[in-house]
């Protein structure tokens, strides 16, 4: 109970956090394109996101910092906790220096000597290269104290930080706007000031609050070594994700040129802030999971399980449908200026990224479990895979949203693959999550398609059916999540919650 509770806590606060962030990132997205450009967003987004690819060599570290420390606090084992916590500083700095040799070499000629930018904006690019190798070297430090933070099941403190962190993102861009010197060169240097401003806010926090986090110079090689086993099949992972995402992008930018580029960045701004929906209740739930695990509370486990992939799919296609239907007016209203090939991508990825979610519970328990070899090499081949399928079917001549579709079919062969992976870890039976998940999740889907429809076929596009839309789809779609989505005990629940509040509020 005290757990449940502790997770409802964390998702409120992380829902409030996901509301101001999504409503100031939106905007933001807009403004940053009428004062960019199409031309220069899109190279924004290019080159920001080649500076990124180079997350496949820290970004298996910071998943392997996140399980160790979680694991740890759930453990009880505090001394460990401290020389795992300052091992993992330690590792994040040494890899951002690799990193910073890599994009230095390799980088800069890939971008000076391979990639499709315009004559003009040269200079530009290389400044943005700069601007955004600093912003990632800050990201990676403030990585092991951002994941104490999440560990420790913090939410409070670290939505006012990611709050913090969006105003001043709000702020910059008024700042670009009436400011004389290149845009896009202003932008990424404020962008990385603002990186830097978020690292330490999260260093004095965590340094403050949590013993741990009080830096010592510690050199364990039994704990290297065990993080280092763990991290280099999760390298693996990282590298599918990152070829996933701005690999793709880069080939994009190769066949089609930058404007195709603005399109796909505006419509990853939109996937992100959709799947805050789901994450803000996968990231309450994540920590819980690691520590029944460590605890080795099978049955509860499992339960989180379900319940966190069938919740967050909920929660998710509360908002994707009516996107789904108003795809074209939604866009107009929020950016005015729409990039070609927009709409149909943000179609096609929030398809995508809705599927997904299922898998995301069951990525993080067998992440738990530190068992992860086999899962990485069959999990890791299928996402690489989309890399050179894209690469191919763009080489036959096939359109620029072929590359989703390719994603779309790798989500659904991820989640073949995990589901035997888990039975045999922690013994969850596969049946359960089919039945409690899978099914009741599709025929909710199913359901909840006959208002949007019906709506769509009676009435022309307007802001009027936009409105009718979004009010009458969410209802009708929290009523079949209620009456088909749920079990009994589930919806018992939710009735003993509601008529508290009608006790509370009679006695006052």
């Amino acid at each position: 109970m005290e757990n449940s509770k502790r997770i409802a806590k964390n998702t409120v606060f992380l829902y409030i956090r996901m509301l101001v962030v999504m409503a100031i990132t939106l905007y933001t997205s807009r403004v940053v394109l009428n004062t960019l450009g199409v031309e220069d967003f899109g190279i924004q987004n290019v080159v920001g996101g080649f500076v990124s690819m180079f997350s496949l060599i820290s970004g298996s570290m910071q998943t392997t910092i996140s399980r160790f420390l979680t694991f740890e606090i759930g453990h009880g084992d505090s001394k460990r906790l401290i020389r795992i916590f300052s091992s993992s500083v330690n590792i994040q700095v040494a890899i951002s220096l690799l990193v910073i040799i890599l994009a230095e070499t390799i980088g800069l000629w890939f971008l000076n000597y391979k990639m499709n930018i315009p004559e003009d904006r040269w200079m530009a690019a290389n400044w943005v290269f700069q601007f955004s190798l600093a912003t990632f070297f800050f990201s990676l430090v403030s990585a092991p104290f951002s994941s104490s933070l999440i560990a420790h099941e913090r939410m409070s403190a670290y939505a006012y930080i990611s709050i913090i962190d969006v105003c001043l993102k709000l702020g910059i861009v008024y700042i670009v706007i009436i400011s004389q010197w290149d845009k896009l060169i202003f932008y990424s240097a404020l962008l990385m000031l603002v990186s830097l401003s978020t690292c330490i806010l999260y260093i004095i926090y965590c340094s403050i609050k949590f013993s741990e986090c009080r830096y010592r110079f510690i050199f364990d090689k039994a704990i290297l070594k065990e993080m280092g086993g763990f991290a280099g099949w999760n390298y693996m992972g990282s590298i599918a994700y990152v070829l996933r995402g701005q690999g793709i992008n880069v080939l994009m930018n190769l066949f089609f040129g930058v404007a195709v580029n603005a399109a796909r960045g505006i419509t990853s701004q939109v996937e992100s802030a959709v799947a805050q929906f789901s994450s803000s209740f996968i990231m309450a739930i994540n920590p819980q999971i690691t520590k029944s695990y460590a605890r080795d509370d099978r049955v509860y486990l499992h339960k989180l399980i379900c319940k966190g992939a069938k919740y967050s799919y909920y929660l998710m296609m509360l908002i994707v449908i009516p996107l789904l239907f108003e795809t074209p007016i939604i866009l107009s209203i929020w950016l005015k200026n729409v990039p070609e090939y927009t709409v149909l991508f943000t179609r096609l990825t929030l398809i995508v990224a809705l599927f997904d979610v299922f898998s995301t519970p069951i990525t993080t328990a067998i992440l738990a479990t530190g068992e992860i070899k086999k899962l990485q090499i069959q999990l890791s081949g299928i996402m690489i895979a989309i890399f050179p399928v894209s690469y191919i079917l763009y080489l036959g001549g096939l359109p620029a949203y072929t590359c989703y579709i390719v994603c779309g079919l790798a989500v659904i062969a991820r989640l073949v693959v995990e589901l035997p992976i888990i039975h045999r870890l922690i013994g969850m039976p596969i049946k359960m999550f089919i039945t409690e998940v899978i099914i009741k999740s599709l025929f909710v889907t199913v359901l909840s398609l006959i208002v949007p429809i019906s709506i769509i076929l009676l009435m022309d596009e307007s802001i009027l059916r936009l409105v009718c839309l979004v009010l009458l789809s969410s209802i009708f779609t929290m009523i079949s999540m209620y009456l088909v989505g749920l079990t009994p005990k589930e919806r018992n629940i939710i009735v003993d919650k509601i008529k508290g509040v009608k006790c509370f509020e009679s006695y006052k």
